[in-house]
């Protein structure tokens, strides 16, 4: 690990400002940070601890909607009792994610950007443009089983990692932050993910220096909320293909509501409102299920060794909508 600078910030202004001027980056949890920096895929010159900061907090908001602190844990956000009762299907994807001690330890904000497990991007002796710009990605041809299949590029395959931020990106979430200059912003989720394109490095559309401070959740939707985790064991491993889902039906059969986020094959956690209202109205019947997993799945793009997520995504796509309308929980 490289020498780093310290510094411990009182306030969110003081965060972003500690951490403006040089290449900082924000520590709570370390989950994932502190690996990085072991391997000197990140080398940070200064390191800002914001565990002081008050933000471990969960509000309600004035629209009936959680406000989360971004320093609240894993573990403390999926076990609150408004989101076990409003947003059941978030508390079962963080519940999906990592381990107990790891959930216990990491944070919201961290959670959200968290980097993705791509082998070539830990392997420092690996080209890797999301690591090194302009370096090339050998998993286009390489070992690439468990690497995306949607918003891909030619510069780069990897996936976007987390189960949290897929239930977040079903639910709609907003990202609160604050800059160096005091400045405050709100980020739809579906706007704070950037797609590799040419710049794989590039993941997200926070500023130098700009500090996650509150991940702001609308009122909640009603209907079947689910989480499936398609894995390669039953616990601490990433999803080859998840899928966060809100379901509703009339008394008729007919779907009201449909919400749907996949992971494990997105370069971001990934939702298509065109498959969602293509699905509402309708019975969910094997035509209209086919239809839309054609349409979620038009641009997908297999590398090889994860071609099998295309007809796996089919699948669960399939089971989700038909446990919905039998009634069938998670």
């Amino acid at each position: 690990m490289k020498r780093f600078e310290y510094s411990r910030a009182n306030t969110p202004e003081q965060a972003a400002n500690y951490a403006s001027p040089t290449d900082a980056s924000f520590i709570a949890g370390g989950t994932n940070l502190l690996d990085l920096m072991k391997l000197e895929i990140e080398t940070p010159l200064k390191l800002v601890d914001v565990t002081r900061l008050e933000l471990q907090q969960v509000e309600t908001a004035a629209d009936g909607g959680l406000r989360i602190g971004t320093l609240v844990t894993n573990s403390d956000l999926a076990a609150h009792p408004d989101v076990i009762k409003n947003y059941p299907v978030l508390s079962r994807a963080i519940l999906a994610g990592a381990t107990g001690q790891l959930r216990n330890r990491a944070t919201t904000g961290g959670n959200l950007l968290q980097r993705t497990r791509c082998y070539y991007f830990y392997q420092t002796d690996s080209p890797c443009n999301k690591r090194e710009p302009g370096s090339g990605c050998p998993a286009i041809n390489g070992e690439n089983r468990t690497l995306a299949i949607l918003g891909t590029s030619e510069a780069c395959i990897a996936q976007h990692p987390s189960d949290m931020a897929v239930a977040m990106r079903l639910l709609g979430a907003t990202v609160e932050t604050i800059k160096a200059d005091g400045s405050t912003r709100e980020i739809a989720i579906e706007d704070f993910y950037c797609l590799p394109k040419d710049t794989p490095h590039i993941e997200t559309v926070l500023e130098t220096g700009e500090l996650i401070t509150h991940v702001v959740l609308p009122a909640p939707i009603k209907g079947m909320h689910t989480y499936d985790k398609v894995r390669d064991r039953a616990s601490y491993a990433f999803a080859l293909v998840s899928c966060a889902a809100i379901i509703d039906a009339d008394d008729n059969g007919s779907l009201t509501t449909v919400r749907l986020a996949f992971g494990g094959i997105g370069t971001e956690p990934w939702r298509n409102e065109d498959v969602e209202a293509l699905l509402t109205d309708t019975d969910g019947n094997n035509d209209v299920i086919t239809q839309a997993a054609d349409l979620l799945l038009k641009e997908a793009k297999g590398s090889g060794q994860n071609d099998f997520k295309i007809p796996l995504t089919r699948r669960l796509l399939k089971q989700v909508i038909q446990r919905a309308l039998a009634g069938e929980g998670a």
